[in-house]
């Protein structure tokens, strides 16, 4: 595949993904927006790239996006080592984002969990311990959402099964959702 082929493609899921799911995507800006101005937090958690793409959507409300603004509370679950690596030693992998999630989630924030497949256990019991305990959740996808489809409160699956064309997607919706808030949460 050369450059201009995965670009076309690129723009082409892009727009294939807000055609269909511009209602979902400003339902989940709403939402993000809500507990954020409610003082609530948004928590991220993904595996592997998804675990990356969560880490740098919360780099960006943390510090800024575009311009600088005051800062927006947001962790990402897949940062600290050492929680990760005692749950996942002493509990289950499954439990490394739902303990977190326990811990450090309130009623009202968001959970905002990633995965291409939809299918990873451990987020799965994250978005489940998430509505448990009145956080809204957001899943980022693959095309059909996979498990997380019925689990989720709001879903925004890409229209693709190739996991580097989905990520590549999570990342300019996670783009177009921090510079939703670079003017401020009341706008």
């Amino acid at each position: 595949m050369n450059e201009r082929t995965v670009g076309g493609e690129l723009g082409r899921l892009v727009d294939a993904f807000f055609e269909t799911r511009r209602g979902e995507f400003a339902a989940a800006a709403a939402e993000c927006r809500k507990a954020l101005a409610g003082g609530g937090k948004i928590l991220a958690c993904g595996n592997g790239g998804s675990a990356a793409e969560a880490q740098h959507f919360v780099a960006e409300l943390v510090n800024k996006f575009l311009r600088p603004r005051p800062a927006l509370r947001a962790v990402t679950l897949s940062a600290d080592t050492s929680v990760l690596t005692s749950i996942g030693n002493d509990v289950s992998y499954d439990a490394v984002f739902s303990r977190q999630v326990e811990a450090l989630g309130d009623r009202g924030d968001i959970l905002l969990a990633l995965s291409t497949s939809g299918q990873s256990p451990n987020i799965l019991e994250a978005v489940r311990t998430a509505r448990r305990l009145g956080l809204k959740t957001i899943a980022l996808t693959g095309r059909g959402g996979g498990k997380l489809a019925g689990e989720t409160d709001i879903l925004l699956d890409v229209p693709s099964m190739e996991t580097p064309r989905i990520q590549e997607v999570h990342l300019v919706i996670l783009h177009i959702l921090a510079e939703a808030f670079e003017g401020g949460l009341s706008s």
